[in-house]
């Protein structure tokens, strides 16, 4: 019997596998409906802690587009996780659901998920990871760019957030050579980094992590960015303004860059703080091409989950 495979982290695919699941999503783009692993309708689960546009509509339409029913569920209108333990919310939900989605603050919550659930569980947001929005952007750069191996990616900002983390981890296991550029007490905490260079290793890819926003920019293929102030920060904004205002996306920024490069921002995006609007409307700017992918690239994670749990008898058709 197959063991259940969960995404929470971006390192829970290997190299081969990324690039599988990578390649069904541009299958999948290429024919969105031919493939229905939860024709029945069977039901998905997708719990929002967090508020969301593009999370809550790329993964129901993506769900629909699959031959399922989307069950969204807000944090207010369920008991998972205060009334009731992760552990006996899982127990309940693998009975009647065929994956689990969550949009969540703690990443132990998810963890907690999983080894409690026989179906799959999806990390569609957590305080530390991204995985997601990552598959969706490195589908974006093979789209744009071609093979991911041997591509330099610039992250810059706020680099000690969730998103930093995934571009460190996704880009490195792509073989990608990854550089987060932010300002000191803002930088991906030690474990991260060690687990990225220990993936680089494998792949070919390499990491750096660096204060100097030029430096990590100079010829890079790929740049990305992301809010500086996050849920739950709003009361930090002035102070974060001023801290991350060197780390900001303008054209005088991306002339570090190739003349080439693609600009990558996972949205919502503010026009005059990481990113100046010349940048994301102009001709460099993938981000909306970036948004739509989010549709594909989750398709092809809760196939590929499926099918890898042995809950599916393909990534086309369902068991």
């Amino acid at each position: 019997m197959a063991t259940t495979r969960h995404f929470l982290t971006d390192l829970d695919l290997s190299p081969a596998e990324q690039r599988e699941v990578l390649d069904l999503a541009q299958a999948m783009k290429a024919d969105p409906y031919g493939y229905t692993p939860y024709a029945g309708p069977q039901t998905v689960a997708v719990f929002f802690d967090k508020t969301s546009t593009r999370t809550r509509v790329s993964f129901h339409a993506g769900i629909a587009e699959l031959g399922g029913s989307p069950l969204i569920i807000n944090s207010a209108e369920s008991q998972l996780g205060h009334k009731e333990s992760i552990a006996d919310s899982a127990k309940v939900l693998e009975r009647m659901v065929s994956t689990i989605v969550w949009r969540t603050y703690a990443q132990a919550g998810l963890e907690q998920m999983a080894q409690n659930c026989a179906v799959p569980v999806i990390n569609a947001l957590s305080d530390d990871y991204h995985p997601c929005q990552l598959l969706a952007d490195l589908l974006t750069v093979r789209e744009h760019k071609g093979e991911l191996a041997g591509l330099s990616l610039a992250y810059l900002g706020d680099a000690a957030n969730n998103m930093a983390n995934s571009y460190l981890l996704a880009g490195v296991n792509a073989g990608m050579h990854v550089r987060i550029a932010g300002p000191e007490g803002y930088l991906p905490a030690e474990p991260i980094v060690a687990a990225a260079r220990q993936r680089a290793e494998a792949t070919g890819g390499s990491v750096t992590i660096t204060t100097d926003a030029a430096a990590a920019l100079a010829g890079a293929d790929v740049v990305a960015t992301d809010t500086w102030i996050s849920m739950g920060q709003e009361d930090e904004k002035e102070a974060r303004l001023g801290l991350f205002r060197d780390y900001a996306l303008s054209t005088e920024a991306m002339a570090h860059a190739k003349d080439d490069a693609i600009v990558l921002h996972c949205l919502p995006a503010y026009r005059g703080y990481e990113i100046a609007a010349e940048v994301i409307d102009g001709p460099q700017s993938v981000v909306f091409d970036e948004a739509e992918n989010r549709v594909h690239a989750q398709k092809a994670i809760m196939a590929w989950l499926l099918h890898a749990s042995g809950l599916a008898a393909s990534v086309r058709e369902a068991k």
